[in-house]
């Protein structure tokens, strides 16, 4: 869509929201990054998926990789809390190996991948740096990131433990590395923020969201000024 177009429908759209719709709308777009983003592998339990997806909402990260191999992504709505609306959720299936396709893809668009290992060998999440935009990989409930993934990553990290049990619940892991990588990259000097076409873009589609049938109020508004 022509970006002259696109900002008069965001007006127009904006005109039949409330000014505290807008003001949110706005404020949020403001936190959102996709400079860090999460990539889950074949999760098969609806609500660790959809609390991955809260989690990821909640801190401000837009982008979401879902990797499907023998399980098919579902969402647990009571958990999600309409997250999912919000996020802009990439899938990977049916290809030969899933998981490496989407590393392949996040590396050529300049992520560094890291993988989420509860192994001694890992470095600890407080030495993560965020000199590159970063995209972390999490494995299955139960036997975690297949061994493809882990020798595919660039690096591995992981979260300190002082119990007898060694490791979190995923959905648990997911809520702790992205929160605190989100507030170390919000003390740093990077440009962590989306594009300003990457914000219209954005907007253009929460917009949407927000109404009721907003595509008669689209062919309406282009329909009028065709005349």
């Amino acid at each position: 869509m022509d970006t002259k177009i696109r900002k008069q429908l965001i007006q127009y759209l904006e005109s039949f929201l409330t000014e505290e719709r807008k003001i949110l709308l706005h404020k949020v777009l403001e936190s959102r990054t996709r400079y860090i983003t999460v990539v889950v592998e074949d999760l098969y339990q609806t609500q660790n998926i959809s609390a991955v997806l809260r989690s990821c909402e909640c801190v401000g990260i837009q982008d979401v990789h879902i990797v499907e191999g023998e399980n098919d992504f579902q969402i647990h709505k009571a958990i999600a809390m309409g997250a999912d609306k919000w996020l802009t959720i990439k899938h990977y299936e049916n290809e030969k190996n899933p998981m490496l396709k989407s590393i392949k893809d996040l590396k050529t668009k300049g992520y560094s991948v890291v993988a989420t290992v509860p192994d001694e060998n890992c470095s600890f999440l407080d030495e993560l740096s965020f000199e590159t935009p970063t995209a972390f990989l999490f494995g299955t409930e139960l036997t975690g990131l297949s061994k493809e993934a882990i020798e595919a990553a660039d690096k591995t990290v992981k979260i300190p433990m002082y119990g007898f049990t060694n490791s979190f619940n995923i959905s648990n892991s997911v809520a702790i590395i992205v929160s605190i990588s989100i507030e170390k990259l919000r003390k740093t000097n990077i440009r962590w923020q989306l594009t300003e076409v990457e914000m219209e873009e954005l907007l253009f589609d929460w917009v949407q969201k927000s109404l009721n049938k907003p595509e008669l109020l689209i062919k309406r508004y282009l329909a009028n000024i065709k005349c």
